[in-house]
């Protein structure tokens, strides 16, 4: 059957191409990337590798792309790796090893110095070197209130003077924390938000700063905090105005004059790195859940 296949790279340039590939995402995993489409399309820095058969449709895929990451106080050009796919009549036919070892070697030339990828299939890429992360969030009390010169308002992405707002601070964001963070994303950032409708998006004014955060049986839940400034835990809490006991990050506390005990991550997809030793990330420490890729 692969005599039958045509393969494709870095193929985002063609409109049914990219829409083929958000089809297969949608049948495997029952997302809808085509929603990029609202936010300016998909991450320019992407580099697909794709199957395609004679009707235009993408079998199979895995994406490169661009994830320059802040640890340890230093910024790390990582690639992440991405929408990795078959759909299942073209299963057992060594399709997605072939593309993942096409991504690979290309992310290798491109000099990237470590590689990132989500997945609930570690021993899928242990060969390939990558290695699991372990990831924790941070729990504790909640803090004093500082009173905030002016409310938080909820953003709406339906609303396109709003996903220029949020583009333009994810534009010129500085990284949320210095132990682990993102210096640039804001392709999968606004993606997860409109995934995941219990994801909420506030602008504070007095900051220019977007939270995503979310509020789960009375637990505050801090997401990511998008700034040039990144505003105190105690300020967060006195613009946002909404009732809670406790509070949860998803990131590493450094920046936020606030901090809780460690938690292990019980997220469904596994960290993990390549290029670096476990131990040289941070722990402990996680990724914000908005750069889930």
């Amino acid at each position: 059957m692969l005599e039958t296949l045509t393969l494709r790279e870095g193929y985002f340039e063609d409109p049914n191409a990219f829409r083929a590939l958000a089809d297969l995402l949608q049948d495997v995993f029952g997302i809808d990337i085509g929603l990029q489409s609202r936010f300016g399309g998909p991450d320019p820095s992407s580099m697909p590798f794709g199957y395609f058969d004679g009707a235009g449709r993408c079998v199979a895929n895995f994406s490169v792309f661009s994830i320059p990451l802040f640890i340890k106080g230093r910024v790390i050009e990582a690639a992440g790796f991405q929408s990795g796919a078959v759909l299942p009549a073209f299963r057992g036919q060594g399709l997605y090893r072939d593309l993942m070892q096409r991504a690979f070697a290309w992310a290798d030339k491109q000099g990237f110095e470590a590689g990132f990828l989500l997945t609930d299939k570690p021993e899928l890429y242990h060969d390939y070197g990558f290695r699991v992360v372990p990831q924790f969030c941070f729990c504790g009390e909640v803090t004093q209130t500082v009173p905030a010169d002016a409310e938080a308002r909820e953003i709406d992405l339906e609303n396109q003077d709003d996903v220029a707002l949020v583009l333009r601070i994810l534009a010129d964001r500085e990284p949320v924390a210095r132990q682990l963070s993102v210096v640039r994303q804001s392709e999968m950032f606004l993606l997860n938000a409109a995934l995941t409708p219990e994801i909420r998006l506030s602008y504070l004014p007095g900051f220019d700063a977007i939270l995503a955060w979310k509020l789960r049986r009375g637990t505050l839940q801090m997401l990511d905090i998008v700034a040039r400034q990144i505003p105190s835990m105690s300020e967060i809490r006195g613009a946002l105005s909404v009732p809670h006991d406790r509070i949860e990050v998803f990131f590493p506390t450094d920046r936020l004059e606030w901090s809780g005990s460690a938690r292990p991550y019980d997220g469904s997809c596994a960290l993990m790195v390549s290029g670096l030793q476990p131990s040289d990330i941070p722990t402990p420490s996680m990724l914000s859940p908005m750069a889930d890729f």
